[in-house]
């Protein structure tokens, strides 16, 4: 097993310069599907929902990350319950992750229009090495493994996720466990660290039409710089939404940490629209504002959505969260 440990680390520091250290996948339309970083977001929408989303991070850049995520969110008892699943597979070059959870959320109302929710998710996570990727550079590497080697660890997120009709603010946990079965504490930190999520925003009407979305995400994951993202979307007539998504990173608590790309990432344009009373198509675009810029490999982002009953089911306080 020594072999898959050291290639699965060589895999993990093969592209620090570019991931920043961020082992779980990045998304920029997560505004729109909290449960890829909140499992307390489960049941928010108070109605059944259906989403599946591909991103291609770096488009043409020799082993860039590609993912792909379906997502089920669920709620019963008039929306105090909420239930989600996840299937995630993430690919960087002769690396993959494969993700599989089942999440839980309670809701508590704490206010006229006030509710406050705890969640929970469990699942595992599945890290698999292709040797046969990395014999261009050396072919007789004796580290190098015979075809694909795999691992597999328990996995377990938890959040906290609290909203009115006006504003969301929300707090989260991941890989909380399932670091001990990777067994070599490098390779957990490689692959399997714990990542801390806070979000908030709000909506503010415009114009009997408009309505403006300002929000933020901060990311901090060990060993590497504290990660924010600055949002902005405008919301038009109840089907469109238009804005941009500013992407940096600072550092807070590591702050010896070098890095190689500079604090500026990106900035994303996002468009989501409601095609019918049923159907929700996003998509979003990222342009790097790093020394990636000069190569033009941007990432494109596109999802799918679908409402298992029509929107214009009226609701108590609408979902635009």
């Amino acid at each position: 097993m020594e072999r898959i440990f050291r290639i699965l680390i060589l895999s993990a520091l093969f592209m620090p310069l570019m991931v920043e250290g961020q082992q779980l996948p990045q998304f920029s339309q997560y505004m729109f599907n909290g449960l890829h970083i909140n499992p307390g977001y489960a049941g928010y929408k108070s109605q059944g929902y259906i989403q599946s989303t591909y991103r291609s991070q770096w488009v043409s850049f020799p082993g860039a990350p590609k993912t792909f995520t379906v997502t089920a969110d669920l709620s019963s008892n008039e929306g105090m319950q909420g239930f989600g699943v996840s299937f995630m597979t993430d690919q960087i070059g002769p690396s993959k992750t494969t993700g599989g959870l089942f999440t839980y959320a309670y809701r508590m109302q704490v206010g006229e229009e006030s509710f406050f929710s705890l969640g929970l998710s469990g699942g595992f996570s599945e890290y698999m090495i292709d040797g046969d990727l990395l014999r261009y550079n050396d072919p007789n590497d004796p580290n190098i493994p015979e075809g694909r080697e795999r691992m597999v660890t328990p996995n377990m997120n938890a959040g906290i996720f609290w909203h009115n009709s006006r504003f969301y603010a929300g707090l989260s946990a991941y890989n909380m466990i399932g670091k001990g079965s990777l067994q070599r504490e490098d390779l957990s930190l490689g692959f399997h660290d714990y990542h801390y999520y806070l979000t908030a925003g709000a909506l503010i009407p415009v114009s009997d039409r408009v309505e403006f979305k300002p929000s933020f995400l901060v990311r901090q994951v060990s060993g590497a710089p504290t990660s924010y993202d600055i949002n902005g979307m405008f919301l038009f007539m109840e089907r469109l939404w238009l804005g941009a998504s500013y992407r940096s990173n600072m550092k807070i608590w590591n702050e010896n940490l070098e890095s190689n790309l500079g604090n500026r990432n990106a900035v994303a344009f996002l468009v989501e629209i409601f095609a019918t009373e049923s159907i929700r198509i996003g998509y979003a675009y990222d342009h790097n504002l790093n020394v990636l810029q000069d190569y033009r490999n941007n990432s494109h982002e596109i999802s799918l959505g679908y409402y298992l009953s029509p929107r214009n089911v009226k609701l108590k306080n609408p979902r635009w969260f």
